[in-house]
């Protein structure tokens, strides 16, 4: 199969791509115009060609489609303010929508994300899955879960409206080399402290390569089509086992300053109150402080990928350890060996 990619130079789409030469595809990576393709590790792979495009223009974008059969759609924008965030994910998506229909394409894979549940209306200690509630009021929430929920209901549109075959991929948090201390364990304090808040909540953590090969298996998977499916790893720790892993091999790790859980929601239930009722909610209140933010953050639940595992016949193949071993070690992750793969016709 010939696919073509879209964010494929970000953290997640390199190894996408990877795991999709090494799935026996061919690919039509997308990347930014003045990006450095040299130093992405699979660039010189026989089955990689390169589309050079800014998503957030339409002319000219249906003509990297051809013989493409099918599309892993990846890029979104996580910098920038609201409408940083909205030009790169909903038009850029608006676009992609469009130029696939005009191509004659109707087979997407799209990577959605955990921030569209509303984890507020979710009971604690409960399973979060596929049919959990989504965002009730997309206002509380920040740009990056608001713009992803205006992206996935236009697909959902565009999917009715052209009869395509989409499979919704929603990973939890995404780790790995690049990115390993994130939001749902605390913030930084700068350059060498970090806010740790709470301890005892299991984590939604997916490791990157086994996200990427979920992402990958989507594409012939038929019992996915059309369907909305949670990427979790198994046996996901808590958050002060994954701590206690990533301290095991950090040369100079940050100072912690652990804050209890509950006193982290008083304290942003009482700015919540004084910015609404005292100051008109005129007050930008970083996210740690906003309650529905907190607990897309750090709300005690659980977790399932038993639909991933048999829709996609998908198992994670990397455990923590491993995967922590993996992201610290000094081994190549993204080389795809040519010889290793026989190419497929498109």
């Amino acid at each position: 199969m010939k696919v073509l990619i879209t964010g494929a130079s970000g953290f997640v789409g390199q190894y996408v791509v990877a795991a999709a030469l090494q799935a026996g595809h061919q690919v039509r990576a997308v990347i930014r115009p003045k990006s450095n393709e040299t130093r992405l590790p699979w660039h010189t792979h026989p089955n990689v060609e390169f589309a050079r495009f800014d998503l957030r223009q339409r002319r000219g974008l249906a003509d990297i489609l051809p013989g493409v059969d099918a599309v892993i759609h990846l890029a979104a924008t996580k910098g920038g303010d609201f409408y940083d965030r909205f030009a790169g994910t909903v038009i850029g998506t608006e676009n992609l929508l469009l130029a696939m229909e005009e191509a004659s394409i109707n087979h997407l894979v799209v990577t959605s994300t955990f921030s569209l549940y509303d984890y507020k209306r979710i009971p604690r200690r409960t399973v979060l899955d596929e049919d959990s509630p989504l965002i009730e009021d997309p206002l509380e929430r920040d740009a990056y879960a608001q713009t992803k929920l205006i992206q996935e209901e236009m697909i959902r549109e565009w999917q009715q409206k052209t009869d395509a075959t989409v499979t919704f991929i929603r990973p939890g948090m995404i780790y790995g080399r690049e990115a390993l201390w994130h939001a749902l364990i605390g913030g930084s304090l700068g350059e060498s402290r970090w806010l740790k808040i709470g301890s005892k909540s299991t984590l939604p953590m997916t490791y990157v390569e086994n996200c990427s090969e979920a992402i990958v298996k989507a594409l012939t998977a038929e019992k996915a089509f059309g369907k909305t499916i949670n990427i979790v790893d198994d046996n996901l720790p808590t958050q002060q086992t994954y701590v206690d892993g990533l301290l095991k091999h950090e040369t100079e790790p940050p100072k912690m300053i652990p804050v209890n859980w509950s006193l982290m929601q008083a304290i942003g239930n009482l700015a919540w109150f004084v910015n609404k009722g005292l100051l008109g909610g005129q007050a930008r209140l970083p996210g740690i402080l906003v309650p529905a933010q907190l607990q897309a953050r750090f709300r005690p639940l659980q977790y399932s990928n038993r639909l991933a595992k048999e829709l996609l016949d998908w198992s994670p193949r990397y455990s923590f350890e491993e995967a922590l071993r993996r992201s610290y070690g000094s081994e190549d992750l993204l080389t795809v060996e040519p010889e290793a793969v026989p190419a497929t016709s498109a």
